[in-house]
């Protein structure tokens, strides 16, 4: 299937995104191919298979969650997991980023200057260890991520709630009464709705299970109000849940009792699991596998992602501290030769941080253009003779091929400037931690967008957590730039301020832009009304597979 180009409006994207179930591959179609996955799981509730229909589906993940616990995790693996267990006050739509009422009954009710939401909760909800779905349940999940309570292990807690110190974000929760919750922030801000929404740190946890986890420690047995259950997380093979029988949406039940992640992180033995019908749904497929996959009779998930794959430089040590040396770097890296020869038609070359359908893309913020002999010159000026680079080896859904292709071709791009480039390898899993802990002038990391916000993609470099903000860089201009976008309403005049961060970003050069990627996906055909959300989720409340 071949990604739909649709035109959007630079402001109404949010409404207009996949505008039908087509537009981003929603799968529902019939053919061959088997079944497979793991065993369902005995005694653990939901309901038997109806008849012609099979009771498990099985999704293959390239890494481990970071965590189960929405509070404490930052990535792809984790939210695809969680989103089928928790839910928040609001969601997306099926195929678009549209807000709309989940455990809320409605939208907020927003005061006139844009601080204060009250919102009326959803009654008779119960979180799946019996706990009832209150004010004050809201108010426990939201404060543990509010500063002092928070730790430097919830990485998406400033991104969603805000911080003290740059005057945004959530002031204070207060539980009007059991079904009313009123939230004040510090200042207005434009994403914060579409922030209730997303599938990190949003999401209502249970205080029961909450209380039950050690101090300052993710949750290790998760109790939602989602439509599965959490049942069992063996490292380094599979998460399984089941079907939560007593799911609040009656209309919306999940319509498969087991639900069966399991995690490898080869890419080529995921394309193997697939067709061995060992998994019915395989992610971050590599480009060079899709006619694996077309060619054994199993459909191909191919659509436009709301990504950004980059390099970063470390700009707080060493010598990428230099702006000059940054660009330098650049010059020397022909990178629409690198997206060619890496990804083919599955990805097209990176002018801008957000994707070209995206407010407010611009074709002509210019980058760092390719002048090896300039770059040559300046590195030696500079002294710069030897990088440490640190890379991921798992493939990612901005990166299909993992990191370890794109360092050998930057490499061999540095090396004929006459600079050394050492390399350091990790699975994904231990680079998030190495991120953290070791040393290097080069890494690379990418984005999927969380809520179709330009702030979601820009304010990456504003945060001072390094765990999402991997280049360490801050840049107090840039900073107030973001304040002012946070603040201001949907239009031109907000359109514009992101567009001078994007020029900023491209200038100060703490992020070298690679690639916007595709999201590939291989499907058993069995399998129907699968989607991949564009935020990088997967929910399974109304897919089902033939038997």
């Amino acid at each position: 299937m071949e990604a739909s180009k649709q035109a959007f409006s630079r402001r109404r994207f949010v409404e207009l995104l996949g505008v039908s179930a087509a537009s981003f591959g929603l799968v529902n179609m019939a053919g061959c191919g088997g079944g497979g996955g793991e065993k369902p799981a005995e005694g653990q509730g939901g309901g038997d298979a109806p008849s012609g229909m099979s009771d498990t589906i099985t999704y293959s993940l390239t890494a481990d969650p970071r965590a189960v616990d929405p509070a404490y995790f930052d990535d792809g693996e984790s939210a695809v997991v969680s989103c089928n267990i928790h839910e928040g006050l609001y969601q997306y739509g099926k195929t678009d980023a549209k807000v709309s009422p989940c455990l809320a009954a409605d939208l907020p009710e927003i005061s006139d200057d844009g601080l204060t939401y009250t919102i009326k909760l959803r009654e008779g909800v119960k979180f799946h260890d019996g706990t009832e779905f209150n004010a004050d349940a809201v108010k426990a999940s939201i404060e543990r991520q509010l500063e002092p309570n928070r730790n430097s292990d919830m990485p998406y807690a400033s991104f969603v709630f805000g911080e003290e110190a740059a005057n945004n974000g959530v002031k204070s929760v207060e539980a009007v009464d059991p079904t009313t919750v009123k939230i004040t922030l510090r200042s207005a801000s434009a994403p914060f709705l579409k922030n209730l929404a997303m599938a990190l740190a949003a999401p209502i946890v249970s205080p029961t299970a909450a209380a039950a986890a050690p101090a300052g420690q993710p949750i290790d047995k998760p109790a939602g109000t989602g439509p599965y259950k959490f049942v069992d997380w063996t490292k380094g093979a599979s998460v399984t849940l089941v079907a939560n029988d007593e799911y609040w949406d009656t209309a919306n039940a999940p319509k498969t009792k087991n639900l069966v992640f399991r995690i490898i992180a080869e890419g080529n033995t995921r394309i193997t699991s697939l067709l061995n019908n060992e998994c019915d749904i395989v992610s971050s497929v590599d480009p060079s596998s899709v006619n694996q996959i077309t060619d054994g009779g199993f459909e191909l998930f191919a659509e436009d992602g709301m990504t950004i794959n980059y390099m970063a430089f470390n700009t707080e040590t060493g010598a990428c501290t230099d702006q000059e040396v940054r660009k330098a770097i650049a010059q020397a890296i022909n990178v629409e030769e690198l997206v060619q020869t890496i990804y083919g038609d599955y990805a097209t070359l990176a002018n801008s941080v957000m994707p070209v359908w995206m407010a407010p893309y611009c074709k002509d913020v210019k980058q760092t253009a390719y002048d090896p002999e300039a770059a040559k010159a300046t590195l030696a000026a500079k002294g710069v003779t030897s990088l440490q680079c640190i890379t991921y080896t798992t493939a990612r859904p901005y990166n299909q091929k993992g990191g370890s292709e794109l360092a050998r071709l930057i490499q061999g791009y540095l090396a004929e400037v006459g600079v050394d480039v050492s390399i350091v390898e990790y699975d994904w899993t231990t680079y998030k931690t190495k991120l953290q802990t070791d040393p290097y002038d080069i890494c690379f990391y990418g984005w999927t967008g969380d809520n179709g916000d330009p702030d979601n993609f820009m304010n990456l470099l504003a945060d001072t957590n390094w765990s999402m903000n991997v280049a360490h860089w801050q840049d107090e201009e840039y900073k107030a730039l973001i304040a002012e976008g946070l603040a201001t309403p949907d239009g031109d005049e907000r359109d514009a301020i992101y567009l001078k961060c994007e020029e900023m970003v491209a200038e100060k050069q703490p992020w070298m832009l690679i690639s916007h990627s595709q999201n590939l996906l291989g499907v058993n055909p069995k399998v129907k009304d699968f989607y991949y959300h564009p935020t990088g989720v997967a929910f399974f409340k109304g897919v089902s597979k033939e038997a």
